[in-house]
């Protein structure tokens, strides 16, 4: 199989801890570095992010090096906005929207290639993606491999979203050991965002006239965008899939967890910063507003409802400053209703077809 152009682009903002074992992990791919382009856009950083990078410190023995690109903002553009601008001057077939505190297996872009192009249907591609700790468990070889064992984690970060009658979202086998029930490739309702594989073709599909033709919506900046964005591609007949083959590990402080009930909700929200509860209250809220059928949403209302009084609760008694954000919802809706009013248009499935992945 011919070997195809692949982006790898980062947007980062003091990511000292994280960027050297990041890019190692890069150099260490078996698939052709003639093939790699790595673009990386540091979104004002303070620390000494934009020193590492700037060092040249990596070389590939024995191999050509990534063709390497280096964006310096003078503000921070936010993640995903980031990663449009990236895109703008990225060339290859593929995209891959690395976090910088993802390492990636050997073989992640060989087999990710592989998986896409043997179906050209597929927009984006999820990774079976491990947790690790760097303060406690660093990652040493990167060769973790689906039928064999090693010394690293096996605990379960992420195979992809999963959405739920409530519209609950969340990450699919977080938390768990991975003892190959996640072994088979599959169709999966959206891909998550630490380390999703896109189809060109399949971003720019999702432009919108109502997002002044941007991919991203810039009225979430941080946190959900990944969501908004797949269940857009989702909505315009490109499949998501995950693959098990493809492996990585990731950093990850706060999750959608998947076990667990009201006490490990609780739990897993004080570790969450309050800014961050804030915006995944009001970018949820955004993302289905503009990508839920309305039929669906009636179908499921018992189950959205209960959930919403339960939550309703919880925050007016431990967080009462997330009701603020439904003030911002406000004035923001008429621009989502716009942008919904597109999105439907553009619609290539029925609210039957979405309903498969809707549990």
């Amino acid at each position: 199989m011919p070997s195809k152009l692949v982006s790898i682009n980062i947007v980062v903002h003091n990511g000292e801890k994280y960027i050297r074992r990041c890019l190692d992990s890069i150099l260490e791919q078996s698939y052709s570095h003639e093939f790699i382009e790595l673009n990386i856009l540091d979104n004002n950083s303070t620390d000494s992010t934009r020193e590492i990078l700037k060092s040249g410190r990596w070389t590939v023995d024995g191999g050509q090096s990534p063709k390497f690109s280096l964006v310096e903002s003078r503000e921070n553009l936010g993640m995903w906005p980031g990663q449009e601008k990236l895109l703008e001057q990225s060339h290859g077939k593929y995209i891959i929207a690395l976090s910088v505190d993802v390492i990636l297996d050997k073989d992640f872009i060989k087999n990710a290639v592989e998986v896409m192009e043997r179906d050209y249907q597929i927009g984006a591609l999820q990774a079976k993606v491990y947790k690790y700790e760097l303060d406690h468990n660093p990652i040493h070889g990167h060769r973790k491999t689906i039928n064999g064992s090693c010394d690293d984690t096996e605990i379960i970060d992420t195979c992809g979203f999963k959405i739920f009658k409530s519209r609950r979202i969340v990450n699919i086998g977080h938390g768990e050991t991975d003892s190959g029930q996640y072994n088979q490739k599959r169709e999966i309702f959206a891909v998550e965002g630490a380390v999703p594989i896109f189809r060109r073709q399949a971003l720019e599909d999702c432009r919108l006239e109502s997002q002044n033709n941007q991919i991203i919506d810039r009225d979430y900046f941080w946190y959900g965008d990944d969501l908004d964005l797949a269940w857009r591609m989702r909505l315009f007949g490109w499949k998501q899939v995950y693959a098990p083959s493809v492996i990585a590990w990731h950093d990850r402080k706060t999750t959608k967890t998947l076990a667990g009930g009201w006490k490990e909700f609780i739990k897993i929200r004080k570790t969450i910063p309050m800014f961050k509860r804030r915006l995944d209250l009001r970018n949820t809220t955004l993302t289905i507003i503009k990508n839920d059928f309305t039929i669906n949403l009636l179908r499921d209302l018992p189950h959205i409802l209960w959930r919403q009084l339960r939550l309703g609760i919880y925050f007016l008694i431990f967080e009462p400053s997330v009701f603020l954000e439904f003030f911002k919802v406000a004035k923001l809706l008429p621009s989502m209703l716009k942008r919904r009013s597109e999105i439907m248009s553009k619609s290539n499935v029925t609210p039957e077809e979405l309903r498969q992945w809707i549990i």
